[in-house]
C-alpha cells in the first residue's frame, strides 16, 4: 500500500509499504477518505518543529471501515468513521476518567502520524489503509449529514479548539475571550466558532496579518490589528485569553491582557526546552496558565454535537482542497487549513 512519509524539511514522499493488517481481534482496518492538515503538521513539514524524518504522516482522519476483528461489535465494513489521532484503550484508569491522551496501556504520546513522540510507528492517515487498535473504543461513527472535509479535523484540531473553551465557558458563562493570533493554521479560527457557539459575550482576535484578521472577522470575532512587541500595551482585560501567536511576545501579551483570577491558555507547547514566561504579571493578578494535549477521544462527541446543531462549521476554515496524490507538495501550503481527499474513493 502507499503511505506518505515526512523525510526532511520541505520534503515528503509517498512510499510503498506492507499493507496494514489486523493484529488482534479487537482491531479494525480503515481506508482513509479525507485527511485534514493539523497545525502541527505544517510546523513539522516546514522544519520548524525540528523533528527527525522518516515517519508516516497525517493524523486527522475520516474514513471507511474495510475489515474488523472478531471481537469488534460496534462497527462493520462499510461504516464511515472518525479516527482520533491519539491511541487509547478506553479501559485503563486514565481512559475511564476521560484522560485519553494519557492512556496507560500504550506508550506515552502514542499517536498516528507522529512516531517521534512515542517511538512507535502506528502509520498515518495519508495512506491506503490504517490499523485502528481498540476499535470499539477508538472509532466514532461519522454523521451521514456532515461532509467528510468538515469531519476529518474533529480527530484533532477541531476538538482541541472546543476543549479550550468548553469548561471555561461552563464555569464563566458568557465570558469574553481574547485570542492572540498570528501563527498559520486553523485552530484559532475553530476556537472563535466554538466560543461563539457556547455563548461567549465577545470574542476578540488580535494579529498583524491582514489575512488572519479577515478570516477571524468573517467567523464572527471582533478584530484588532497590531504588532506584538515586548512592550505592546495590553487590551481588555479579559477573563479568558488564548495565545495562538507562535512566539514568546504573544504569550506575554496574552498574560498581560488576562483579568484578575483569569485563565490564560496556549494552543501549543514549544519546540525549545524553555519558554520565557512573565511570572510577575501572573502572580500579581492570580492568573492561571494552562496548556496541554487535548484528550481527543473524550471530547470528540461534544464537537460532533455542535456540528450537527449547525453551531460549528470547520469547513469554513478550509483554504485548499487537494487530492492524496498532491499531498507531498500541498502539505507545506502556507494557507490556514488544507484537506486531502483520497482520489481512489
Amino acid at each position: 500500500m502507499r503511505q506518505l512519509f515526512y523525510v526532511s524539511p520541505q520534503v515528503l514522499e509517498w512510499r510503498e509499504v506492507a499493507d496494514a493488517r489486523l493484529e488482534s481481534d479487537g482491531d479494525a482496518i480503515v481506508r482513509p477518505l479525507a485527511v485534514t492538515r493539523c497545525d502541527l503538521d505544517l510546523s513539522i513539514a516546514t522544519g520548524l518543529a525540528g523533528w527527525p524524518g522518516g515517519f508516516a504522516f497525517g493524523h486527522e482522519t475520516y474514513g471507511e471501515v474495510i475489515e474488523v476483528g472478531d471481537r469488534v461489535a460496534g462497527f462493520r465494513p462499510g461504516d464511515r468513521v472518525l479516527v482520533p489521532f491519539q491511541i487509547s484503550c478506553g479501559s485503563c484508569g486514565r481512559c475511564r476518567r476521560g484522560l485519553t491522551a494519557l492512556c496507560e496501556t500504550v506508550p506515552y504520546r502514542s499517536s498516528y502520524g507522529m512516531a517521534p513522540l512515542s517511538g512507535v510507528e502506528y502509520g498515518g492517515g495519508l495512506a491506503d489503509r490504517l490499523r485502528v487498535p481498540f476499535a470499539d473504543h477508538m472509532l466514532l461513527h461519522a454523521p451521514a449529514d456532515l461532509a467528510p472535509e468538515a469531519l476529518a479535523g474533529v480527530a484533532d484540531n477541531v476538538t482541541n479548539a472546543l476543549a479550550f473553551v468548553l469548561d471555561p465557558l461552563r464555569e464563566r458563562p458568557g465570558a469574553r475571550l481574547l485570542i492572540v493570533g498570528g501563527a498559520r493554521g486553523g485552530i484559532a479560527f475553530h476556537v472563535i466558532q466554538c466560543a461563539i457557539a457556547l455563548g461567549a459575550e465577545k470574542v476578540v482576535y488580535v494579529a498583524q496579518d491582514d489575512d488572519n484578521l479577515h478570516v477571524a472577522k468573517r467567523l464572527g470575532a471582533e478584530t484588532i490589528q497590531m504588532e506584538l512587541r515586548p512592550d505592546t500595551p495590553p487590551v481588555g482585560p479579559f477573563p479568558l485569553t488564548l495565545d495562538a501567536s507562535g512566539h514568546d511576545d504573544g504569550l506575554a501579551f496574552a498574560i498581560r491582557c488576562t483579568d484578575y483570577e483569569g485563565l490564560c491558555q496556549r494552543t501549543y507547547g514549544d519546540f525549545v526546552p524553555r519558554t520565557p514566561t512573565p511570572l510577575m504579571d501572573m502572580y500579581g493578578r492570580n492568573i492561571t496558565l494552562k496548556l496541554g494535549r487535548v484528550h481527543a477521544r473524550a471530547h470528540m462527541p461534544a464537537a460532533l454535537d455542535l456540528m450537527q446543531r449547525g453551531c460549528l462549521c470547520p469547513e469554513h476554515v478550509i483554504t485548499r482542497r487537494a487530492l492524496f496524490c498532491e499531498a507531498a507538495e500541498a502539505m507545506t501550503d502556507p494557507t490556514h487549513k488544507v484537506v486531502f481527499v483520497n482520489e481512489a474513493a
